[in-house]
C-alpha cells in the first residue's frame, strides 16, 4: 500500500467506532485545521502504516507536518502542537 502520509499536512488514522478519534476529528474540524482523515475501516490496510508510525494499534493516531505524531491524544496535546507548528 502506498502511504496515505502528505508531509505538507495533518494526517489523522481513525475510525467512526472510536470515541477518542471522534473528538480529534471535531476538534481539527472546529479549529478549522486542513487535515487529511484516514478512515480504517474504508482502509483496513492503512492500520498498518498507522502501527508502523505509532508502534502501537491504538487510535487516533496524528501525524504531523514535522512527522511527529501522536497517540491517544487529548485535546490539549493536539493543540499545544498546533500552536507549535503556527496552524492556529
Amino acid at each position: 500500500m502506498t502511504s496515505p502520509i502528505d508531509s505538507s499536512t495533518i494526517t489523522m488514522f481513525g475510525a467512526d467506532w472510536c470515541g477518542d478519534c471522534r473528538r480529534t476529528k471535531a476538534q481539527l474540524d472546529g479549529l478549522g485545521v486542513e487535515y487529511t482523515y484516514v478512515n480504517l475501516i474504508e482502509t483496513p490496510d492503512a492500520a498498518d502504516v498507522a502501527r508502523d508510525i505509532s508502534g502501537r494499534t491504538n487510535i487516533p493516531v496524528v501525524v504531523y507536518p514535522d512527522s511527529s505524531h501522536h497517540v491517544e491524544p487529548s485535546n490539549a496535546d493536539v493543540e499545544a502542537k498546533l500552536r507549535e507548528l503556527s496552524l492556529i
